[in-house]
């Protein structure tokens, strides 16, 4: 069968921001290895009413036929074409409201709703606005001209080569011809944008609705820190001439890294000085990071097939941290991607029900609840887990021999162990595909016998199973001797069992130092246990390691292993802790312990929750100092809203003077503004409730609205409640409303609220984006169920046979529904 390949496209576009709709022209230059009669492409929600073919001088007109369900356009020929011909095909759409292919965003300009028009084509969507080969592999250049009304701006990936005057108050805007790259890479917007630039080699402009882009300053100044990390690092130039960076209101993911003209939520690139918390700064510097890794890895170097989307997506995670961390180590980004990233997808790659990294079958692969945690955060911890068995130098030099081999190309996962083995010598092949082919990670259990450590790996789940696996595992071990020396060890453990001889003065020792890499440990030893809790208080561990002891401790709990009891008791050798990593994974395991139990377990873990971070606050102050680490700044915000949870006097209290003055019009400081809404909501009544009402309304900050949204989640009359939830259908847009449900599966008063409301809800959450509406089945599933257990599973047992595409995150919701059931009802065991 003859190969057809796209070589270049010619789009003009008119879009109509009236009436949401737009008519296009596409020129398709294609090429053929043999005749053909038919072209099968890709086209989705368009109405084409004139198609042909020109060869050469010759140009003929074309059958086509339309299949909605396999989202595919086949164009008939006359007859039979040979070489390089190009398709000719006039079209309209429209530019619809669910933030996919070309669809409108609103804006508020002097208290007018206004509309823009942009594109979000990844994965699939490019067919929504023009037929193409919508297909990672197949890689053309794209020359985009669009006509819009004067006083508007046309924003595409490189920059303006002409504009024309037309007639009737228009103008035509052409626009540099693209490299070669995949379709879903192309953008283009029309609508009214300020702008704000660095100019450079390559200039960066920062785009937003008119009077926003005044808060674009800190995101520009990190954006050419990125840039120019990310030419040194890669020993690439950015190859297009300009960067934009896009604020766009209504938007279905966190960003997208159209090549030269990447997209954000306004949170994520819009930074107010007061009311963005340090937190915020933090994200967006992640996110701007993240989206210019992509450059490189995604659009010079695409993947192959969508199997292999891992590549883009795992580089970008490790990256977006790494690159923030190269400018600001006092931020400590490697214990955020610990516990943001690496525990995220412990906790998905922990279910029975798991994919992965590398997907079989080259088909597309939806970007989901269910897939996300793995392809992004799962992949980023495995490329951690590999700088740390090559090391720096050789992962540098395995990725720039990757990137120069392959850029303008397509790659696969081998291409990519290839160039590591090369610059390593180390059997990188044969231990990452054990680690991308295969669900589930391992665990480790540790066992002493006089002078040999006996390790063994199976697959960890949280619901013990048969699950099978087995993984080659970089190792580093701590050894504590007598005398309070101490030594390393490193070991490759290519089987199910390894053992390593030590010395009979070791006393204590640690597998996973360091934390890089992606395995769970048990000892079975509780004197090791023990003495690893003595070091951990003395400090002698690091903050990664330290962390990583008792986040596995209480994955042991979880599925069953040992008790709440033990868990807490253990929390003792953690009653001096100060350092950001351990506090902020603890905080989450007492409240996760807090909210799963029943009455007993609940108040001992709030006990413990009160007790430990009423000291932390005492000790760092209530009030954030500008001469502050970073990192206080954030753990603060979390520590104040749980100590309120569980009933400090102090934290209530403190909080409850902070709202005072924010409903008195006062200031205060961005860095405790979510747990003061959060805290005057928890002890608030119909007032506060319309307080936040107004707010919402009057707000034109994302960062504030959020917060806002958050708060409004954590109210604990039933009555209020239920006027938050209606609040939510009827006032919030679809970006958001996911937020106030995240919000009230974390809110004791809320959740046993949530399974009837779902259910009277669920025709109006049907309409959401699917990216949107499986939020809300993920987070109301396995906390909105508990009780209601055996009612839940019946409900979506019959639901999944209609609803096939929702399959994924109603089975891994369902299976977290029982692990917390499973807690819940687990009668208490010993360590």
């Amino acid at each position: 069968m003859a190969e057809l390949k796209p070589l270049h496209y010619r789009l003009h576009l008119e879009p109509d921001l009236k009436r949401f709709r737009f008519e296009g022209k596409a020129e398709i230059e294609i090429e053929t290895s043999g005749p053909v009669q038919t072209i099968p492409m890709n086209g989705l929600e368009l109405a084409i009413w004139n198609c042909r073919v020109a060869n050469g001088k010759d140009e003929m007109k074309c059958a086509f036929s339309m299949d909605p369900l396999k989202e595919s356009l086949t164009v008939h020929l006359p007859s039979e074409l040979n070489g390089r011909f190009v398709l000719k095909i006039d079209y309209a759409g429209e530019i619809n409201n669910r933030m996919a292919g070309f669809y409108r965003t609103r804006y508020v300009r002097e208290g007018v709703e206004k509309i823009a028009a942009v594109t979000q084509f990844e994965e699939n969507d490019a067919r929504r606005a023009f037929p193409c080969f919508d297909h990672p592999a197949r890689k053309a250049s794209f020359a985009v001209e669009i006509v819009v009304e004067n006083g508007l701006t046309a924003i595409s990936n490189n920059p303006v080569e002409e504009e024309v005057a037309l007639e009737n108050g228009r103008k035509l805007v052409r626009f540099q011809t693209t490299p070669i790259m995949s379709t879903y890479l192309l953008f283009f917007a029309v609508g009214e944008f300020d702008f704000i630039e660095d100019p450079g080699e390559v200039l960066i402009r920062l785009a937003a609705s008119p009077g926003m882009a005044r808060y674009g300053d800190f995101a520009l100044g990190f954006s050419r820190k990125a840039l120019t990390f990310s030419e040194g690092y890669y020993g690439i130039r950015y190859p297009l001439p300009k960067l934009d960076l896009i604020a766009v209101s209504d938007f279905s993911a966190g960003a997208m890294e159209n090549w030269g003209a990447i997209t954000f939520r306004e949170n994520l690139l819009l930074r107010d000085p007061e009311k963005t918390s340090k937190a915020g700064e933090e994200r967006i510097c992640e996110v701007i990071a993240h989206e210019i890794a992509h450059m490189w890895f995604g659009n010079l170097v695409t993947p192959k097939e969508w199997e292999y989307l891992w590549l883009n997506e795992s580089f970008a995670t490790y990256f977006g941290f790494g690159v923030v961390d190269h400018y600001y180590p006092e931020w400590e980004m490697w214990g955020r991607f610990l516990n943001n990233t690496t525990n995220v997808a412990f906790e998905r790659d922990g279910l029975i029900q798991t994919i992965p990294i590398e997907i079989p079958g080259g088909g597309h692969v939806l970007i989901n609840v269910s897939t996300a945690p793995i392809i992004y955060s799962k992949g980023g911890s495995i490329l951690r887990q590999i700088e740390g068995y090559v090391g720096s130098e050789s992962f540098k030099e395995g990725l720039r021999h990757y990137l120069g081999k392959h850029a303008y190309g397509t790659a696969t996962s081998h291409d990519l162990w290839d160039a590591f083995e090369k610059a390593s010598a180390k059997p990188v092949s044969t231990m990452i595909r054990s680690w991308v082919g295969q669900p589930g990670y391992p665990i480790l259990e540790i066992g002493r016998d006089g002078d040999v450590l006996n390790i063994h790996q199976e697959r960890f789940t949280f619901i013990p199973g048969t699950s099978k696996g087995e993984w080659m595992i970089p190792l580093t071990l701590k050894l504590f001797l007598k005398g309070g020396t101490g030594e390393t060890v490193h070991a490759l453990m290519e089987k199910s069992d390894i053992s390593i001889p030590i010395s009979e003065d070791v006393v204590a020792y640690l597998v996973n130092a360091g934390q890089t890499g992606f395995y769970r440990v048990r000892y079975k030893e509780q004197e090791n246990l023990r003495e690893l809790g003595r070091q951990a208080a003395s400090k002698a561990l690091s903050p990664e390691e330290r962390w990583g002891l008792q986040n596995d401790l209480y994955a042991l709990l979880k599925r069953g292993d040992t008790d709440p009891s033990f868990y807490l008791s253990f929390l003792e050798y953690y009653r001096e802790e100060d350092a950001f990593l351990p506090l902020v994974s603890i905080s989450d395991h007492l409240f996760h312990l807090f909210m799963v139990s029943g009455e007993e377990d609940r108040k001992r873990a709030a006990s413990a929750g009160k007790e430990l971070f009423e000291r932390v606050l005492a000790r760092i102050g209530y009030e954030p100092d500008p001469a502050e680490p970073h990192a206080i700044s954030i753990v603060r915000e979390q520590l104040l809203w749980h100590a309120a949870l569980y009933g400090s006097t102090e934290a209530l209290s403190f909080g409850g003077r902070s709202f005072g003055k924010l409903c008195e019009g006062k200031p205060v400081h961005p860095d405790i503004m979510r747990s003061t809404m959060q805290i005057g909501a928890l002890t608030g009544g119909n007032s506060a409730l319309e307080w936040f009402e107004r707010a919402f309304a009057a707000s034109g900050n994302e960062h504030e609205r959020i917060n806002i949204l958050m708060a409004m989640g954590c109210f604990k009359d039933d009555a209020i409640i239920r006027k938050v939830l209606q609040f939510l259908l009827e006032k919030v847009p679809d970006r958001n409303k996911f937020i106030v449900i995240g919000a009230m599966v974390a809110n004791p008063s809320a959740v046993g609220l949530l399974w009837d409301w779902y259910l009277s809800s669920r025709g109006r959450l049907e309409e959401l984006h699917p990216v949107h509406y499986e939020r809300f089945i993920a987070a109301i599933i396995p906390w909105g169920g508990l009780g209601r257990e055996e009612e839940v599973k019946v409900f979506f047992e019959d639901y999944m046979k209609s609803h096939e595409k929702f399959r994924d995150a109603i089975g891994l919701s369902l299976e977290r529904l029982e692990i917390h059931s499973r807690m819940r009802n687990r009668k208490a065991g010993s360590q």
